[in-house]
């Protein structure tokens, strides 16, 4: 056997040395004909890879899971989660492999992880397969929230495997997403063990996620009760983040919910035009749990569940181990309150926080819902205000009065004119102009399919830079037309 080229994978597989009996060893599915259709040339390169070998045939080896490159552990990860609110004791990967660890050009460990690379023992009679669709876009939506400032796991690349995957409707092309995270820890994680009663095993987890991700805790005697406190700030801070752009994850499901505090798993998600917190995309969201404006108590409800897995730890009193848990939960809301607020005042530019901003930012809301305002357009709108365009906002409502009026209070807050060029700057770099418009990341993932790779790969490079207004991109900017009608989303599996 050939000796493979040196890709340059500096792995360092803590969770496989670690955490032996969380996971099951596995190696992925061969592929007929791997293609390296996406590649991530500026993510390789900050994980010290070699692109350009990347994009050859042993290189889409690897990328699709047939191969390990030499230093990697492939593995199924063990996790549960509540999904939908009912428990499953046991989820795992089960169409997915953790490749292994890298240690980046930066020092950082990051994960590589392959979604779609076939079954495992995890897959509870599903396919383990992944189909271009879906891989596409969570490649698009990955890389969009990445340049929008939210955390996330990143797409280093989309790999065609020549295979046909039956789903609904018929056959699909397949395809493995190649993905980056800091860590693919969750919820589900802690869950898996805890179900179990295995209380040595969480705490093994617990220790090892500590070490990982907040080092500093190690040692302490109230490390659990802190390390429940920061995820908590992390997950905050993050759906604030998802609010702030009109991003409904459609999944919000506690294996879906990290540790790291990233965005994860990019299933039935979509991003808002017209303003409505009622707002559901996903196709097996029926009852609206995971609505857009339901983000965040969703949010602290799978914190709850983090924080029981970790009740012997907190103290060794049940009691006082559940009140530590429950002051921590209830915690949440100050924190996402604080979070969704600093998002918010950037987003008007209130560049010094003043009593009444948190009224000012919930009465936008409300001004725009029932209006026809979309919610993307209309913040971006209010830089126009300032530049001397008084009906920019009032163009976006079917009343225009009702944002005049919202508008006269915003500026006799602001207390400046159109001449304060610092504000209006700060609000273009807060407020996006272009996001992953729902019609257009379809057009583009249809093209795809048969074989057009120029409209996503247009619309993947307008995403990257999207608070800088640019020629000839006015419809990258625009809601979807009427025709478009109503739109549902899809997980993939």
């Amino acid at each position: 056997m050939t000796a493979q080229p040196d890709f340059g994978f500096a792995f360092d597989n803590s969770y496989a040395r670690d955490l032996e009996g969380f996971y099951v060893d596995w190696q992925g599915e061969a592929a007929p004909s791997p293609e390296v259709i996406c590649l991530n040339l500026a993510l390789a390169e900050e994980l010290g890879l070699d692109g350009a070998a990347l994009t050859g045939d042993e290189g889409a080896q690897i990328l699709c899971g047939a191969v390990a490159p030499t230093g990697a552990h492939p593995l199924a990860m063990a996790y549960a989660g509540h999904q939908f609110g009912g428990f499953s004791p046991q989820l795992g990967d089960g169409r997915a492999l953790l490749l292994g660890e890298v240690i980046d050009t930066q020092g950082r460990r990051r994960d590589i992880h392959l979604k779609g690379s076939g079954r495992t023992p995890f897959s509870r009679g599903g396919d383990g397969k992944a189909v271009l669709g879906p891989v596409l876009r969570e490649y698009l939506m990955g890389e969009a929230m990445y340049a929008l400032g939210i955390p996330t796991t990143r797409a280093l690349a989309a790999t065609a495997t020549g295979q046909s995957v039956m789903r609904d409707g018929g056959p699909q092309p397949g395809a493995v997403l190649a993905r980056v995270a800091d860590s693919h820890l969750r919820v589900g994680s802690f869950q898996f063990f805890a179900a179990r009663g295995e209380v040595a095993r969480t705490r093994q987890l617990l220790d090892y996620s500590i070490a990982r991700h907040d080092p500093e805790l190690a040692g302490r005697p109230d490390a659990a009760l802190q390390f429940l406190r920061i995820v908590i700030k992390r997950q905050a801070g993050l759906v604030a983040r998802w609010m702030g752009v009109g991003f409904i994850h459609g999944v919000m499901n506690t294996d879906n919910t990290s540790i790291s505090g990233e965005t994860i798993d990019y299933g039935p998600c979509a991003f808002m035009d017209q303003y409505d917190p009622a707002t559901v995309f996903s196709s097996i969201d029926r009852q609206g749990r995971y609505a857009y404006g339901n983000q965040p108590a969703i949010a602290r409800w799978n914190l709850a569940r983090l924080a029981e897995t970790l009740l012997p730890f907190l103290s060794e009193d049940e009691e006082e181990a559940i009140r530590l848990a429950t002051a921590e939960i209830d915690g949440f809301v100050a924190e996402y309150d604080s979070a969704w607020l600093a998002v918010m005042r950037a987003k008007l530019g209130l560049m010094v926080a003043q009593e009444g901003d948190a009224e000012l930012a919930a009465a936008f809301l409300t001004a725009m819902e029932g209006q026809g305002a979309d919610f993307t357009n209309s913040f971006r709108a209010l830089s126009d205000v300032l530049r001397g365009n008084d009906r920019a906002l009032a163009d976006q409502f079917t009343d225009p009065q009702v944002a005049l009026d919202w508008q006269d209070r915003w500026l006799a807050r602001l207390g400046s004119g159109p001449e304060d060029t610092g504000r209006v700057a700060a609000l273009d770099a807060a407020n996006p102009i272009y996001i992953p418009r729902n019609h257009l990341v379809e057009a583009a993932l249809q093209a795809a399919a048969k074989g057009d790779m120029q409209p996503f790969e247009t619309l993947h490079s307008v995403l990257a830079a999207p608070f800088t207004a640019r020629a000839g991109l006015v419809e990258y900017a625009q809601p979807a037309p009427d025709s478009f009608g109503s739109y549902r989303t899809f997980c993939g599996t």
